[in-house]
């Protein structure tokens, strides 16, 4: 069963004013919206006529973006370059009173340029540096995030594959975590290949979930949810799994055992991109304010069915999420 209004009124009370640390990829999204009517003479490829540029905060920027619509007091730790991008990316996040922790490292700020004509997307040229240039020395670990995580409610990693996130930053993070009793998530890419252990929270995708399970998808069978969840409990340690099935909606594990799969809240979709980024954010948000698994899935759904019916990264407010459970 769906979420009420009500239980969702009552559900946005209590996290408004949680203390939420992100930790992960920072990056800008500029999108550059233009028409285009004719084809270049130099070469087969559109002539995009631009009428506007527009930037926001994406990767883990856009999971604080999400944490803070909702309610939530929000600190992001990311690289920020020392460079024009970085600036306008630090100043999207304070103009929504995100507290950003700027990570050492020497490369450019991450920026993905997606070029957009009549509302679909043409290209995206993407500027970022090698993942060297975003890692976090070991030594530095404790002195830069250590206070932010004990000040914390819960902590979200968010693994976007940039470099920030390494095995001795999840280990640090895990351990300081366990030590200050806080809640901590991951949103992971197992392309990375990430060594973690008994983390509160992991949401993969679909794919994710079973390259992490070590199990091929066959496009004929159906999704092995039992076996997937158990596996990943007995690699992972996992507490409380949540993996997205896209039009399928979620599936829910608790301690290696399914719990339920709840259908997807999306009456309409237009982008998907950030859905993620808005389901751990409300996931996370919900768990910490003591909402079971199932209620916190059923708000998060209830969010991500939101966003994915706007264009580009995007977040979602507490009114429009009310409205929008209210007329399902």
């Amino acid at each position: 069963m769906a979420i009420s209004p009500a239980r969702t009124r009552a559900l946005l009370k209590k996290i408004a004013g949680r203390r939420i640390l992100v930790i992960g990829d920072v990056m800008l999204d500029h999108y550059v919206w233009g028409d285009a009517s004719r084809i270049s003479p130099e070469a087969p490829v559109p002539v995009v006529d631009i009428s506007r540029d527009s930037f926001t905060a994406g990767g883990a920027g856009n999971v604080a973006l999400n944490l803070a619509e909702l309610g939530a007091r929000c600190t992001v730790a990311g690289h920020f370059g020392r460079d024009e991008s970085g600036r306008r990316l630090t100043q999207i996040l304070a103009d929504k009173h995100i507290t950003t922790i700027a990570t050492p490292g020497n490369g450019g700020t991450i920026v993905k340029t997606r070029v957009l004509v009549q509302h679909q997307q043409l290209c995206r040229l993407d500027r970022e540096a090698a993942p060297a240039a975003y890692r976090i020395p070991p030594a530095k670990l404790d002195a830069l995030l250590g206070p932010a995580i004990k000040a914390a409610d819960a902590v979200i990693l968010s693994d976007y594959a940039k470099g920030l996130l390494s095995n001795e930053l999840v280990q640090g993070v895990t351990e300081l975590c366990r030590a200050a009793g806080t809640f901590l998530a991951l949103d992971p890419k197992p392309k990375h290949a990430l060594s973690f252990h008994g983390l509160d929270l992991i949401t993969p995708n679909r794919k994710e979930a079973a390259q992490l399970a070590g199990i091929e998808l066959s496009p004929h069978a159906p999704f092995p949810a039992a076996d997937i969840c158990r596996r990943l409990h007995e690699r992972y340690g996992t507490k409380n799994l949540v993996i997205t099935l896209s039009e399928d909606g979620l599936l829910l594990s608790r301690d290696g055992g399914v719990v339920k799969q709840i259908p997807t809240a999306a009456r309409e979709v237009f982008d998907v991109s950030g859905a993620g980024d808005t389901s751990i954010a409300a996931l996370v948000l919900a768990l910490s304010a003591g909402a079971d698994l199932e209620t916190a899935a059923h708000f998060a759904n209830a969010a991500a069915g939101v966003v994915v019916g706007k264009i580009g990264t995007a977040t979602v407010t507490p009114k429009e999420l009310i409205a929008y459970v209210s007329h399902r």
